[in-house]
């Protein structure tokens, strides 16, 4: 199950998933990118695994009650082996700046609910429901944002930071029924959502920067995001839990700060 599949790293990831360790796919996105989401949906047809999309909001509370209700409805019980959120629905702007575009209270309260309290939402419904397979995986993906002073990213550091909590905190709760549940961290990825916010000059320079200070001298993929959540869903990774897995490849959050800072951040848009 993957929230935000039909673009960046939702879709990779699906993709990943269904080549190994070839699993069927239940994704949830808003319907913004139908070329991107038809894709993905030929890509896993010529693997051979079956692909289910639920268009709408992934959000909020009651999108994750109807979603499980149509989980259920799908696939039936204990059948959900991964569910990974990538849900990617923020507002960017500033706290108290005058003379730019201020966050309102609807706006932070979005941000939360999308990047960080969706993920309690979905996990206590697949739960209540007994959706859960054995040994199930739930990942949720955060970036050095969380680590860094960016302008106009106040409001999406603080969701990645509770997103951090709850996943500790759902590791907890879950582990003695033998389900893992983890957060990757991955550096800058070349992905429309990444740039929102930036002009488009400004997004190029930002990249530019990013990939000078990785010590492999480029940005992370998408794909590389996809391959490593197929290797957290094996055995080999049981022992994976409540932890925050740096892949941003040597990439530090004081040095993407610089990165952002430096690149003209327009605290005036939003997504």
């Amino acid at each position: 199950m993957v929230l935000g599949v039909s673009a960046g790293s939702g879709a990779a990831i699906a993709r990943a998933l269904a080549k190994d360790p070839g699993l069927d796919i239940f994704g949830v996105h808003r319907g913004r990118h139908p070329d991107s989401a038809g894709a993905v949906a030929r890509d896993l047809g010529a693997l051979g695994r079956k692909l289910h999309f639920r268009i709408g909001e992934a959000g909020t509370a009651e999108s994750a009650r109807a979603g499980a209700e149509e989980v259920l409805l799908v696939a039936g019980a204990r059948q959900v082996k991964v569910l990974v959120h990538s849900i990617a629905n923020a507002s960017v702007g500033s706290l108290v700046t005058r003379g730019v575009t201020q966050l309102t209270p609807r706006q932070i309260e979005k941000t939360f609910s999308s990047m960080a309290h969706s993920f309690v939402y979905w996990v206590q419904e697949l739960a209540a429901r007994d959706l859960l397979a054995p040994s199930a995986r739930l990942i949720a993906l955060t970036n050095p944002v969380v680590g860094s002073l960016c302008p106009g990213l106040g409001v999406i550091a603080a969701s990645k930071a509770a997103l951090e909590v709850y996943v500790r905190q759902l590791a907890i709760e879950l582990g003695p029924l033998g389900h893992r549940v983890n957060l990757v961290n991955f550096g800058l990825v070349d992905t429309r959502a990444g740039s929102v916010g930036f002009p488009s000059e400004a997004w190029e320079q930002a990249k530019a920067r990013a990939a000078a200070v990785t010590p492999a001298r480029r940005l992370c993929t998408v794909e590389e995001v996809g391959r490593l959540v197929s290797v957290l869903t094996g055995d080999a990774a049981e022992w994976f839990n409540g932890a925050t897995i740096d892949f941003t490849g040597g990439m530090t959050q004081s040095l993407l700060g610089i990165v952002l800072n430096a690149s003209g951040m327009d605290s005036n848009q939003g997504r």
